[in-house]
């Protein structure tokens, strides 16, 4: 090996270890960031899972306690954080609650849950709809249903206007739903029969050719 060779590969390590003295506190404290930071990831990890499977249990007693008809279900589902758990024990509950004669405490239930997921949604504006029908409040009900377009809030959006005596209106909203209702639906039948009773007619299925 030539001395060149020697003096450059020498220069080279000098190079490495005055570059080291000047930032090896600050690698040194990267390295440890970093696995600090890989060990703080496991950690909120273990936490999330903790916390998942403390709140399927919760979620899992406030069922048993809905499907026994138990007192303290309503504030074991209240007691559960806020995520779809409580979402779905809170429709249980309400279930529960107009089985059991309970109108106002369920139309209560449902007016408490608070969702982010459109599906989830839709179905507890229109079960919280009918409850109002039937608790006389038809007008109310129409103000729930203000921003649904499915056939089914249509459908319920016109048994409100047909309870409020607006037959114009109640045949605007069954025929509105009978144009979004696939044709093979079964609740066609029921549709068609509520628009002739709001005095307008089914229009005839077109004739195939």
């Amino acid at each position: 090996m030539a001395i060149d060779d020697l003096l450059d590969e020498h220069e080279q390590s000098e190079r490495v270890l005055s570059w080291l003295r000047a930032n090896g506190a600050g690698l040194i404290g990267g390295i440890a960031l970093g696995l600090a930071a890989i060990g703080g990831w496991k950690w909120w990890g273990n936490r999330q899972l903790e916390q998942s499977v403390q709140a399927a249990g919760q979620y899992q007693a406030a069922v048993d306690a809905i499907d026994a008809k138990d007192k303290a279900a309503a504030a074991k589902v209240q007691a559960l954080p806020d995520s779809m758990y409580r979402t779905l024990a809170a429709l249980d509950l309400a279930k529960m609650q107009v089985q059991g004669d309970q109108r106002d405490a369920a139309i209560a239930t449902l007016r408490g849950i608070k969702t982010d997921d459109a599906a989830i949604a839709e179905i507890v504006t229109q079960r919280l709809a009918r409850l109002l029908i039937d608790a006389k409040q038809p007008a109310e009900a129409i103000k729930v249903l203000a921003q649904s377009t499915q056939p089914l809030a249509l459908e319920v959006r016109g048994d409100a206007q047909f309870a409020l005596g607006k037959q114009d209106l109640a045949r605007k909203d069954y025929t509105d739903a009978l144009a979004k209702l696939d044709e093979a639906s079964p609740r066609r039948r029921l549709l068609e029969l509520k628009l002739t009773e709001a005095g307008g007619t089914p229009a005839k299925p077109e004739a195939k050719s």
